[in-house]
């Protein structure tokens, strides 16, 4: 009998198989982020527009600077000599000209709908355009600079404050977790209505008590007038002016969530899982880092990156009371003087920072969440 010789195959199947599951990851990735980018910039761009139409109250805004144009060329034109000796219509045919020119050079001749749409093509490119009544210190009227020179302050007081407590907070979140019914345990709990409030209102009793009774703490600002010159004298001056402001975020904080993350993770603790962990002899260290920490990972992690885009932006009245010179004592500002490109640029950069965001946390998500899968049927 003949023997019969099968045709071997020596095409490497495994490396191609490999290659076509790292195409196809590829795939639905790209198709995940494109998705995600698309929705996004929706959400940005409706947001940025509504914020146009509110921040000039539909168009109401161009009534009133039309009114402002109209009032300062009537004073001007009443102070001038030469006009005196015109006749009535003469002046009024030479102030609606000047009034003309003057809507004009503003475009206000031009319907507020078609110019809404202008504004919103420039503000998602970041040009951010002209001031209408504020200005930097500098004295520019660029609103790029407006807002770029109050944004440290801000960092300054509500990053260092926020990240503080935050890290705080989980500390003695899950020491209370272990000591669960103590009298720390106790306090926290019923501590815990106190944090309702408003920083802000904290921060009215506490300028009340320590500046206005007591006298040892400033009233607000954020250094001494005037400043001092010395590098080491004026971050004290910083320091001294801050306390009372990070004493009221605290009291803002603190409590609530402190309890919120600790009964978190005391629900965590309570899993079956964890109970074999300790039957299998494991430290209360190991069990609280392998079986309540890494599932509570991902709202640890969104906490965290929301708490980011809140020292961004700031607080507009927390920082009025303090008269804290952040970004959100300038938008309380500019909403006073009906500023319209310094409250679009600010709700830009709020945006923006809150789209990326977003963006990045569904990454972060499918690292520290294996439930999560990018760009998968089961993405949740």
């Amino acid at each position: 009998m003949s023997e019969v010789t099968l045709p071997v195959s020596t095409e490497p199947v495994a490396p191609v198989k490999v290659k076509n599951a790292a195409l196809s990851t590829l795939t639905r990735v790209g198709r995940y982020m494109a998705v995600r980018i698309v929705l996004l910039g929706m959400t940005v761009v409706i947001g940025v527009y509504l914020t146009i139409l509110i921040a000039n109250m539909g168009g109401e805004v161009d009534n009133i600077r039309k009114g402002q144009i109209r009032e300062a060329v009537g004073l001007a034109t009443a102070a001038d000599p030469t006009m005196k000796a015109m006749s009535p219509e003469e002046r009024t045919r030479i102030i609606e000209s000047r009034v003309a020119i003057e809507e004009n050079r503003l475009g206000l001749n031009t319907p507020f709908l078609v110019r809404s749409v202008t504004y919103l093509k420039n503000a998602l490119i970041l040009d951010l355009g002209r001031s209408q009544n504020m200005s930097s210190s500098s004295g520019s009227r660029q609103v790029r600079l407006i807002i770029l020179e109050r944004l440290p302050t801000t960092l300054v007081l509500f990053g260092t404050t926020y990240i503080l407590l935050f890290f705080v907070e989980i500390f003695i979140a899950l020491g209370l977790s272990r000591r669960y019914g103590s009298f720390w345990d106790k306090l926290f709990v019923t501590a815990s209505p106190l944090s309702t409030a408003p920083g802000w209102f904290y921060g009215i009793f506490l300028l009340l008590i320590f500046a206005a009774l007591l006298h040892v703490l400033p009233f607000g600002g954020m250094v001494d007038a005037p400043p001092p010159e010395n590098k080491f004298e004026y971050a004290l001056s910083m320091l001294k002016h801050m306390l009372l402001p990070v004493m009221a975020l605290t009291l803002n904080g603190i409590f609530l969530s402190t309890y919120s993350w600790r009964t978190f993770f005391l629900i965590y603790s309570s899993e079956d899982y964890v109970d074999v962990a300790k039957a299998k002899g494991l430290s209360s260290r190991a069990i609280e880092r392998r079986y309540i920490l890494r599932p509570t990972l991902p709202y640890i992690v969104t906490q965290f990156a929301l708490l980011l885009i809140g020292v961004w932006f700031g607080a507009p009245i927390f920082e009025t009371v303090f008269q804290w010179p952040g970004l959100g004592l300038r938008l309380i500002q500019a909403v006073n003087l009906f500023d319209t490109p310094v409250i679009v640029g600010e709700t830009i950069l709020f945006s923006y920072l809150l789209a990326i965001t977003v963006f990045l946390l569904e990454f972060v998500y499918a690292l520290v969440d294996p439930r999560v899968k990018v760009g998968g049927s089961g993405q949740s």
